[in-house]
């Protein structure tokens, strides 16, 4: 297959086609109609790994965005020395620690646990929502850093944005992942939290407020 507009052979993406295909009964795994059971099984340890990959994508770029800094001059000056830039590098190294720390901590849960905790749960959507978009954003910056060289063939980034790109619909899109993440946040809120374990403050019974201009 083409995945923007490029040949993903010969390890990438592929179609298969069956036809007229029959499969013993003897050759079934697991069960009939636990097929999605068998791929939840994997899918915990799958996005820990994905996201893992997607952090030294991401690592990458950052040194790549760095050298280019360095190196280039405009306008009389290296773009090291440029405000927005110093500012971009700055925030890529925040955006790729802080998404690290959350996959570790993910992992860490899903060792000590399995991936049926609910807040397990919770860690792995979070991580498959956040890291690729990060990735993503991290190496966009560095492309544009490095203008036209950071879209040629002469560089490794065009693929790790593709990469990235891919994996935000890829084992879910994003808006699944928030989606889980948020009923699984509201519904430990609902059983954990102090504020919904006490009766409504007395102004919150009242009609809802109107300011008065």
């Amino acid at each position: 297959m083409e995945t923007f507009g490029d040949d993903d052979c010969p390890k990438g993406h592929m179609e298969i086609l069956f036809e007229d295909v029959r499969v013993p009964a003897s050759n079934m795994l697991w069960g009939e109609g636990r097929g999605f059971e068998i791929a939840q099984l994997r899918l915990g340890p799958g996005r820990i790994h994905h996201c893992m990959r997607m952090i030294g994508q991401a690592e990458r770029a950052l040194s790549h965005m760095c050298r280019r800094a360095t190196a280039r001059t405009a306008f009389g000056q290296k773009l090291a020395e440029m405000g927005s830039v110093v500012q971009q590098i700055a925030e890529c190294r925040s955006e790729i620690d802080q998404a690290r720390l959350l996959v570790r901590e993910a992992a860490d849960r899903m060792d000590r646990l399995g991936n049926r905790d609910h807040y397990t749960r919770k860690l792995l959507s979070l991580v498959k929502a956040v890291v690729p978009a990060m990735t993503q954003r991290v190496v966009d910056r560095a492309m544009q850093l490095h203008g036209g060289l950071g879209g040629s063939q002469d560089s490794c980034l065009p693929a790790a944005f593709v990469a990235a790109r891919n994996l935000r619909w890829a084992d879910g899109p994003d808006e699944v992942h928030w989606r889980t993440a948020g009923r699984l946040e509201l519904s430990y809120q609902r059983k954990e939290s102090p504020l919904f374990q006490i009766e409504l403050y007395e102004h919150d019974k009242r009609k809802p407020f109107r300011a008065k201009l």
